[in-house]
């Protein structure tokens, strides 16, 4: 897997064909430890956290949402590793 220079955050649906969004962002993070991961999904928070797809902590945003609630999550995800 190779990634842009440039890349510093990653989107990313939880449950993604042939993998985890979970699986992705841990490769991707092998690779550039540096870039934040906001997972996204249709699946209510409370149970990906029930069932233990994503971390307690996780950024997570549920779906659906507004564009300026995506602007906002990615504006606080990013805020948090200043």
């Amino acid at each position: 897997m190779s990634l842009p220079k440039k890349l510093g955050k990653e989107r990313t649906d939880v449950i993604v064909p042939g993998m985890s969004g979970r699986d992705l962002a841990e490769a991707i993070s092998i690779l550039r430890p540096e870039i934040e991961v906001l997972y996204m999904s249709g699946y209510p928070d409370d149970l990906i956290a029930d069932h233990g797809i994503l971390k307690p902590g996780t950024n997570f945003l549920p779906k659906p949402f507004p564009v300026e609630g995506l602007a906002m999550k990615v504006r606080e995800v990013l805020n948090k590793k200043k």
